[in-house]
């Protein structure tokens, strides 16, 4: 396994230079005018002019450059080498900060958010879809299917919204917009992400669960399952002991693809109910053309997605002691 993880990540490097090269053209490319659009926001010394500007932040180089100067491999202006591979993000052209304080500020949100959606929607996913095929074509398995294509079918989007238009209506009452810090007051900020955590947990687990059903039913079909019923074992035996690890291989890998959604929902999620996260300063970043701000957040979700699919190849292992890696 040892030979397979540095091969892993060996291969990890080329992966995330491409990936870096993607995400910064296509910061440069988003429409509109970033000299524009931090002209307007103020802030520059009205003397200043454009060409100058332009020169001050390095954007009268090609793009190339640009590129090769953000990742280090290019030298400054000054002539040092500082970026990406020196562990420098870059400095956000509207709030004059690096980007690796407002990242620091930030992603402790994104974080509790997308960890307890995910814990959410796989808690309450994995025992109903476990259950429904337990009790395969009865009430409890229709009621399970029903309740998993309702979380598919509807959009955590359109759901968030729901839930602050409709009690700001009906009570009078809106989410808390300040952020609460944990360490301050748990209960309180557990109120505060307890909710967007529900809507972001919901969509997730309906495709958890639905998948989670097939490969149970699957799995309890098998030779070795029989036998176990043969001998009299209990139903709970049979489930954890000799049916669940197996039947969690292919469900491990659709919650391994759910992480990409779960960033992209955190970005809307995050904006509707006004959670100071990354999401929020992602589309911060990309309405003001901030593009060193956008490009490292962007490559940071790139490093982590990276990482999350091979701890979720390195599960396979241990959830099934017949799968060598070579």
């Amino acid at each position: 396994m040892r030979t397979y993880i540095i091969r892993r990540l060996l291969l990890v490097i080329p992966t995330l230079l491409l990936a870096s090269f993607v995400i910064f053209i296509l910061a440069y490319l988003i429409p509109g005018d970033a000299i524009d659009a931090m002209l307007a926001a103020g802030g520059w010394e009205e003397e200043i002019d454009r060409a100058m500007l332009e020169r001050t932040l390095g954007l009268d180089a090609p793009v190339f450059v640009q590129y090769a100067r953000w990742m280090g491999a290019w030298p400054q202006m000054d002539g040092s080498f500082s970026g990406v591979f020196q562990g420098n993000l870059g400095t956000s052209w509207m709030s004059r900060m690096p980007v690796v304080d407002l990242l620091a500020l930030k992603w402790p949100v994104t974080l509790e958010l997308g960890l307890m959606g995910l814990m959410i929607g796989q808690s309450i996913a994995l025992p109903v879809g476990i259950l429904s095929a337990l009790r395969q074509d009865k009430w409890g398995d229709y009621i399970g299917r029903s309740f998993s294509i309702l979380l598919i079918s509807v959009p955590s989007f359109w759901v968030g919204t729901m839930v602050v238009v409709f009690p700001s209506i009906w009570w009078g009452y809106m989410p808390p917009i300040a952020l609460i810090p944990f360490l301050e007051d748990p209960i309180g900020n557990l109120k505060m992400f307890i909710v967007p955590a529900i809507v972001m947990g919901m969509g997730m687990g309906g495709m958890t669960m639905r998948m989670t059903r097939t490969m149970m039913l699957e799995v309890l079909r098998q030779d070795y399952i029989r036998t176990a019923w043969a001998k009299g074992l209990r139903e709970r035996i049979v489930v954890t002991r000799h049916a669940l690890k197996n039947a969690l291989i292919p469900v491990i890998t659709i919650i391994g693809f759910q992480v990409p959604v779960l960033i992209g929902g955190t970005v809307i999620i995050e904006q509707i109910f006004m959670l100071p996260g990354m999401g929020r300063l992602i589309i911060s970043g990309a309405m003001q053309r901030d593009q060193p701000l956008l490009s490292a957040l962007l490559l940071v979700f790139a490093v982590f997605l990276v990482l999350i699919n091979l701890m979720v190849d390195l599960t396979y292992g241990f959830l099934d002691p017949r799968i060598r890696y070579k």
